[in-house]
């Protein structure tokens, strides 16, 4: 190593980096320094040397919070990398160690929550009860981006055919089925099952643009080349169930997400006749093998059965 690059070594600490990364996901001092119990001035400090070493803006700091410069949106790729480094050295030292204990940051997209994961985990954290588990939600591509970028350790979402080529690892998880939701007083609801063409004379409760229904429908509804009324969008499985109850439009579900929501209206399921409504949840990761032995143990619970990552 030159001796330059030994100085720039040594002017970058990892607590900062961290901090850093924290600053950067938060997209706020005050809500990173409440996350990593700090006081807000010193992290405030700790960014103003970070700056220093490297000698450059990394944060554009204004009233309502903060935004990467270039640079910064350089550094925190690099500081993610060197942190995901850290952490692949603490799982493979670990497994030294008497007992199993750290944390497992998972993002996963709505329908693995809602269907799978509450009992999963549970049944995870049962066996491990020194392992901490830090989930959020996302939409799929959030999550593939989440764990390509090394913000979560293991993603579940479904995944298009081409989104691990050559950076991810993936595993089956889980799978489900689409259905339509309808009132038990709408026309479609006696009907054994039902094409998606037939469902685009109705107006459609959907979720997020971008999330993996709304886009199956998105382009479903384009080969057809009809239009998708989509009227309404909603952020959760209960609140399009409810408008749907209202008379507000149609829509569809995963069907144990359905089966999960009996309760909430007087409402029938119409599987869908399509290929595309048969769905895969899978595990993803940057390499399976690399991953701390917290994380991997948590792979394996989640995808017992399939040794080789694809």
């Amino acid at each position: 190593m030159k001796s330059s690059e030994r100085s720039f070594a040594r002017r970058i600490d990892l607590t900062s980096l961290q901090l850093f990364v924290a600053v950067c996901e938060l997209g706020s001092i005050g809500r990173a320094a409440e996350r990593e119990f700090i006081a807000a001035s010193a992290v405030s400090k700790r960014l103003s040397d970070l700056e220093s070493a490297v000698d450059t803006a990394l944060l554009y700091r204004h009233s309502r919070g903060v935004t990467l410069t270039p640079a910064g949106e350089s550094l925190l790729h690099h500081a993610r990398t060197v942190l995901f480094g850290l952490e692949r050295m603490q799982g493979e030292l670990s497994e030294y160690a008497d007992g199993v204990r750290g944390h497992v940051r998972i993002h996963a997209n709505i329908s693995a929550i809602f269907q799978f994961l509450p009992e999963d985990l549970g049944a995870f954290a049962r066996q491990h009860s020194q392992i901490k588990i830090d989930l959020q939600e996302h939409l799929s591509s959030d999550v593939l981006h989440a764990v390509r970028e090394g913000a979560a350790d293991l993603g579940l979402c479904n995944v298009p055919p081409t989104a691990t080529d050559g950076d991810l690892q993936s595993r089956p998880y889980r799978s489900d089925h689409l259905v339509l939701v309808v009132p038990q007083a709408h026309a479609l609801s006696a009907q054994a099952a039902i094409k998606f063409d037939e469902i685009l004379d109705w107006d459609i409760v959907g979720l997020h643009a971008n999330s993996s229904i709304s886009l199956a429908m998105r382009a479903a509804a384009a080969a057809a080349g009809r239009p998708l009324r989509q009227r309404i969008q909603v952020t959760g499985l209960d609140a399009m169930c409810r408008m749907i109850d209202n008379g507000l439009g149609v829509g569809l579900l995963p069907d144990r997400a359905f089966e999960l929501m009996r309760g909430v209206g007087r409402l029938v399921a119409v599987p869908l006749n399509e290929p595309w409504a048969k769905r895969e949840l899978r595990v993803v990761a940057r390499d399976f093998d690399a991953l701390p032995v917290t994380a991997r143990l948590l792979a394996e619970h989640l995808s017992p059965k399939i040794p080789t990552p694809t």
